[in-house]
């Protein structure tokens, strides 16, 4: 559910007042944050923001295209491991095989 009209988007006082903190010259810093929900602005452009997944700090370098966005957007929690099932494992197999063939025919003509 989206924030009202009304009451406009959220943004995180304390990481403005952070970022206008940090001088021209040091805005490759990053600025660690575990406020996902922030709405980026125009005033984070060209920053790089450490939003935090639930583990660690990803750093986030903000660009024109990221304004309206969330920072939560750009740092999944989630890792994707891999799909499983019995196809899965077969496609895993033929790719090892491959590998390990072309390995082999590398090494084959290095040897002659």
């Amino acid at each position: 559910m989206s924030r009202s009209i009304k009451k406009g988007p959220f943004i995180d006082q304390r990481l403005l007042k952070k970022l206008s903190n940090i001088r021209i010259d040091e805005k490759r810093v990053i600025v660690n944050t575990w406020s996902r929900d922030c709405v980026i602005t125009p005033e984070m452009v060209g920053y790089t923001i450490g939003v935090h997944n639930g583990k660690t700090h990803i750093p986030v370098f903000i660009v024109e295209q990221m304004v309206g966005h969330r920072l939560g957007e750009f740092s999944p929690t989630r890792t994707f491991r891999r799909h499983g099932g019995k196809m899965q494992k077969e496609q895993e197999q033929k790719a090892a095989e491959a590998a390990s063939a072309a390995a082999k025919a590398v090494q084959a003509p290095a040897k002659k």
